[in-house]
C-alpha cells in the first residue's frame, strides 16, 4: 500500500499527465528526489524544507499539503494548526519546530516522555516568566 506522499505525488502526476522530470523542473529539485519520494514505501525521515517547498511548487500544491503527506509517510502525526481546526478560532503552533516536537512526543516511550517533561519543566523554571 502506498504511503500518503506516494499517493499525493502519483495522483497528481496521473491527473496532470506529468512525469517526475516535469515536477522536478517546475520545482527546482532533482528528478531522482521526486522519483525517490514517489516510490519509497516508507520515508525514514522528514525531507528537508527546501525539498518540500520544491516538491510543492513542482506539483502546484500548497506547501502545507505536501508537508502533511510527508509527515504522515514518516509516521508523524501533524496537528491541524489552522484557525478553522479550533472551534474557538485559536490557531495551533505556527513554528514548524514546535509542530514537529508536538507530533513526535507520542512516538516516545513513557519513560522518555517523563525525561522530556522534566527537561521542559527545568527550562521553563530558568526562563524569565512573562506576566
Amino acid at each position: 500500500m502506498a504511503n500518503a506522499l506516494q499517493q499525493l505525488i502519483r495522483e497528481h502526476l496521473d491527473r496532470k499527465g506529468w512525469s517526475y522530470g516535469d515536477v522536478a523542473r517546475r520545482g527546482g529539485v532533482p528528478r531522482s528526489t521526486v522519483h525517490h519520494l514517489a516510490t519509497t514505501e516508507r520515508v525514514v525521515r522528514m525531507p528537508q524544507a527546501t525539498t518540500l517547498e520544491g516538491l510543492a511548487k513542482g506539483l502546484e500544491l500548497p506547501l502545507e499539503t505536501v508537508r502533511r503527506a510527508a509527515a504522515e509517510a514518516c509516521g508523524i502525526h501533524v496537528y491541524d494548526t489552522s484557525p478553522a481546526a479550533d472551534p474557538n478560532g485559536a490557531a495551533g503552533p505556527a513554528d514548524p519546530e514546535v509542530a514537529l516536537l508536538i507530533a513526535s512526543v507520542q512516538k516516545l516511550s513513557a519513560d522518555d516522555r517523563r525525561h522530556v517533561t522534566a527537561l521542559v519543566e527545568s527550562l521553563l523554571d530558568r526562563a524569565p516568566r512573562e506576566k
